[in-house]
């Protein structure tokens, strides 16, 4: 584990040399966040996980002189130590044609059909291994490797909110209309960034994540 600055107000913790297995460091990610911000540490005021490192965000002055120390000793000792029960969701998506705007690439990719592409991606349990790109988009660790196709050679301007979307090893969800590369094969009527609500993410890291199809009726009832 390496920590260094982030500019004159945050760290950056390198976990990369913890171990070779990117599933290991995902959940060391996971574990290390959570026992900072459970430590409640002088003067930090966020703290933000990836897939093997964490920023930790802190006030200019406020911060303890010896928090490296502090970092190190609420990870290295307990790094194997499980982070506790994950909390699940369950995600509806609507694959249908009109949703589903790359389906056809990916099928193509991969020889699968649409319905092998659906089936295997709604049958996977993900985990949210970061918020990012936009607020409230959750990158989702997980995708089995039949699905693992590249972005799109040209992102689009305008990718409509609610779209389930696949590229390289990840899934993901955009929250709101933005620009984007990613494989769009579906969308799901909930609403994943909530302004006025605390937290305003739906998805938080560490959240276990499942797709459930549903018909084009059924994201027309669910819609908010």
């Amino acid at each position: 584990m390496t920590i260094h600055p982030l500019g004159d107000t945050a760290l950056i913790i390198d976990l990369a040399d913890e171990s070779s297995d990117a599933d290991q460091l995902l959940a060391l990610s996971l574990f290390a966040a959570d026992a900072i911000e459970r430590a409640r540490l002088p003067g930090v005021v966020d703290v933000t996980s990836a897939y093997r490192s964490i920023a930790l965000f802190f006030a200019p002055g406020q911060v303890e002189q010896n928090i490296k120390e502090k970092i190190r000793a609420l990870i290295l000792p307990k790094r194997a130590r499980s982070r506790g029960k994950a909390r699940r969701t369950e995600i509806p998506v609507c694959y249908d044609n009109e949703f589903a705007l790359d389906l056809a690439r990916v099928a193509g990719h991969t020889s699968l059909t649409g319905d092998g592409i659906i089936a295997l991606h709604a049958s996977t349990e993900y985990t949210v291994a970061c918020i990012g790109f936009v607020p409230g988009f959750p990158f989702l660790a997980g995708l089995p490797e039949k699905l693992r196709v590249p972005r799109l050679e040209s992102p689009r301007t305008k990718v409509p909110a609610g779209s389930v979307a696949i590229a390289n090893a990840q899934a993901g969800i955009y929250p709101f209309e933005s620009p984007g590369g990613w494989n769009v094969i579906g969308r799901t009527p909930l609403r994943l960034f909530r302004v006025n609500e605390n937290p305003p993410a739906f998805l938080r890291p560490g959240d276990r994540v499942r797709f459930r199809r549903i018909t084009r009726a059924q994201f027309d009832a669910e819609l908010e």
